[in-house]
This record gives C-alpha cells, structure tokens and sequence, in this order.
C-alpha cells in the first residue's frame, strides 16, 4: 500500500531552522517505538495503533450487515454521543457528502443526524419535531451508558421512537456501541434485544473513529468503510518506526509543531481551503485538545476556514500576536468542474480570470494567504491530499493520531487521559442533586 497524502514542512524555517527541526528526529522515533512497544504512558489505551491493520473482512461484512439493515428501516440514523463518540463520524460524513444534502429532492441513503452531543432543550425539542414524520433507527455510543449528555437523550430518543412504532420494532432500530462485558448501556442492550457492537478497551473515545464508532454510522450514510480503513492501514504502514524520520509524515508534523512550540509558537490554528473539512477540524480540535492540555501545558488548537474566515480571523493572523502558527490541510482536486464566464460588461472586472476553473482562484488565495502569513510571522506546515475521497479521510485520520501520540510524548505527558473533563461533572451533578455528591453542593452553592 501507498500513501498518497504529503507534507511541506519548508515554511517554518524562516522561523525555526531546519537543523532544529531535525535535530528532534531521535526523539521523535522515540516516542513513536514508545506507542508500539506500549512502553510510555496511558500505554493501556494503545489499542488504536493497530487498529487500521487489525480490522478484518469478517468484521466490516458484519458492519455493512447492520448498516443495510437500517438503510432498509430508516430515512435518518440519530447518531447518539459525545465528544468522539460523534466528532469523527460528523467530520468524515462532512467531508464526504454533498454540500447541500439535506435539500437533494432524492437521498439514496439515511441521513445521519445528531442527539446527545449538548443539553440544549430547544436542539432536542426541534430534533423530535423532524423525527416525528420520518422513519428513524439510533445508534447510541456510550462505553458506560452513563455520560449525562447520550444517557438523557437517548432516554428521551427511545421513548419516543417505542411510542412512534411500539418496542418490539424500536428494538430493532436501535443499535448500542458500548463495552464488550459491562455498563448501563451493555445491560440495557442485552434486557432489549438490541444489536450491539464493541468499542475495544484500550481506545479511547477521540481515537475511535476506525471503531464502530464511526464504521457503523458511516456505513448506514453509504460511504465506503472498506476504502476509509485501507486508507488508515496504508497511514499505518507508512508511519512505522521502520520508516526514516524524513520520510515519515507524522514522525515529522509532530517533531515540527513541538519546535515551534519549545519557540514561541503556542497556538496552532488548522487551516482549510475547502468548506467540507470545517468539521474535520472539530474532530482534530478534540484529539488535540483532550489528548496535550496537561498540566498547564499544550499547543492551544484552534481552526478556520478560508477563505471565509480570512475576511474575520483572518486580520488577526496577519497581524496580531505572534505566538501562531498554522498547519494547512490542501485538497488538491475537488470533485467537480465550474468554470468563470466572460461578461461583457465587465462591471465587476474579473474578465481577467474569466474561463478560468473556481479551484484555480481557490488555489491561487491559499498560495498567497500563505506566503503572506510567513512574511507576517506565521509559520505554517502544508498537509496535502489528492481528493476527498474515502482513502485520502482515512490516511489523513491516521495521519493525525499517530502524530498525537508522538506529539504528546514530546510533550512528557499522558496523551491518553483526560482528567480535567472529570470537574465540570462533579460540579454539575452537585448542583442537580445527584446523590452523593451533597457536601460538594453544599460548598458550590455557598460560593455561588
């Protein structure tokens, strides 16, 4: 297998020179043998290293089962979680589909819609008014069933689904991803008869796209799960500690970004040229967020969409402080072809880029944003994909994980935990109540 993703890395050395970057090589190899020898730290949630190559045709044919099962029962799969249990799945569906899908007169396949991701009353609420006259199926993600966000709509989600078609076939439209052995969810799960699948142990919820997690709701959705994971394994095998420093791609983002880092460079700001990775950027804002803000430390990481955002964000990277740099994700062909037409009048005076392809533009803006940003202190690495395309998501998934992980043991941190998600629940479940937690209200509601 070959890779077909490619990385610049050449516009930060008017910055940082290029024998610094490469001066991290030993260390970035560490770190790398570290994630598959299990030797580092949070070692036992290392289960999505292999998991690209790991994953067998027993296992997706299982998946495509169930996923044509529900194309058959459903017009939208209600995909139910939190965090990565629903922003990988959004970001590959995004950058997959049509950009107007919700207004295609004809959709072959279930649209994939959204519950358990905030507690917004009004959101739920105007979710159940489209549920209500179309035909659905939930797929909940939970490995404890217990999260407050999932849990709470997912309890609303089935009893109106059971009211709407009874429980015997709401059983059958529901399908639970959650822990092989145990858990609310998993218990629940078997008293029902739901169909279930597992999500391994040892990977966490923002690495667990290539799981079912993303597989399943990916598949009902009707992109190509085998091509998205022979795109990851095809990242896997071109990532391996084998691999020479200079020739591995996520060896050399994450040795890259951590020289930055150690000079200055503490925010880094993913950039697109292409409006259907906007939720690929949520989903890369999770895993490298949760995963490297430790102990007062990190990368701050931050997204735009240009050229839209280059008319906001835009004059504040050019010249507003210098602590910036931006990685840049380039979609090398987009899936269709409109061309510019002559006008006559020319009024607006753009005859001179007249019969000229609206990708072209596109590509002409980022060159330019780029070599501006340099020249205004902004170093910036350059991430290229040939297309949009199932294989190209999968390397780009991968691409980024490995390079977190490597990125995270630079760091000397755990970029496996995520302890500091744990605060804003125990203050929330003081505040309603929960038993348990009453000496803990007690204080809040005094400082309150």
């Amino acid at each position: 297998m070959t890779t077909t993703l490619k990385i610049d890395i050449s516009k930060v050395f008017d910055y940082v020179p290029e024998r610094l970057v490469f001066s991290r090589r030993d260390e970035a190899i560490k770190a790398l043998k570290a994630l598959y020898d299990k030797t580092g730290k949070g070692n036992d949630f290392l289960g999505w290293v292999h998991l690209p190559s790991s994953i067998t045709d027993n296992h997706l044919s299982e998946l495509k089962k169930t996923a044509h099962m529900l194309q058959n029962e459903a017009e939208i799969l209600v995909v139910t979680g939190i965090g990565g249990s629903y922003l990988g799945t959004r970001a590959v569906d995004e950058a997959l589909s049509h950009s107007f899908q919700p207004w295609l007169k004809k959709n072959d396949f279930p649209r994939l819609l959204y519950a358990g991701q905030n507690i917004s009353e009004d959101y739920m609420a105007e979710l159940l008014e489209i549920l209500e006259d179309k035909s659905y199926a939930i797929a909940v993600i939970s490995k404890s069933g217990t999260t407050t966000e999932p849990a709470l709509a997912f309890r609303i989600l089935r009893e109106h689904l059971e009211k709407k078609v009874g429980k015997d076939a709401a059983a059958h439209r529901i399908v639970a991803i959650t822990d092989a052995h145990r858990g609310a969810l998993k218990q629940l799960a078997d008293s029902q008869g739901y169909k279930t699948f597992v999500i391994p142990d040892d990977v966490g919820g923002r690495y667990s796209v290539l799981t079912p997690v993303g597989l399943l709701p990916l598949a009902v959705a009707g992109h190509d799960i085998d091509a998205l994971v022979n795109g990851a394994r095809a990242m896997e095998m071109a990532t391996s500690p084998e691999t020479a420093f200079e020739n591995n791609p996520s060896a050399l983002y994450a040795a890259t970004r951590n020289t930055l880092y150690r000079n200055g460079k503490n925010i880094e700001i993913l950039a697109s040229f292409h409006h259907k990775l906007v939720w690929f950027a949520e989903w890369w804002k999770q895993l490298y967020g949760e995963s490297e803000g430790k102990d007062n430390t990190g990368i701050f990481p931050a997204s735009v969409n240009y050229t839209t955002d280059l008319h906001s964000m835009g004059q504040y990277v050019q010249e507003g402080m210098r602590s910036i740099f931006e990685s840049v994700i380039t979609v090398e062909n987009p899936a269709k072809t409109l061309r510019i037409p002559h006008d006559e009048v020319n009024l607006d005076e753009l005859n001179y880029i007249s019969n000229k392809r609206i990708d072209e533009v596109n590509k002409m803006a980022e060159l330019g944003t780029l070599l501006a940003h340099v020249d205004g202190g902004v170093p910036n690495i350059r991430i290229s994909i040939p297309a949009l395309t199932e294989s190209s998501v999968g390397e780009l998934i991968y691409f980024f994980e490995i390079a977190c992980g490597i990125s995270g043991y630079l760091q000397g941190i755990n970029p496996f935990d995520q302890p500091g998600v744990e605060a804003y629940k125990k203050n929330m479940f003081a505040l309603l109540g929960k038993p348990g937690f009453e000496e803990l209200s007690r204080k809040l509601r005094n400082r309150l």
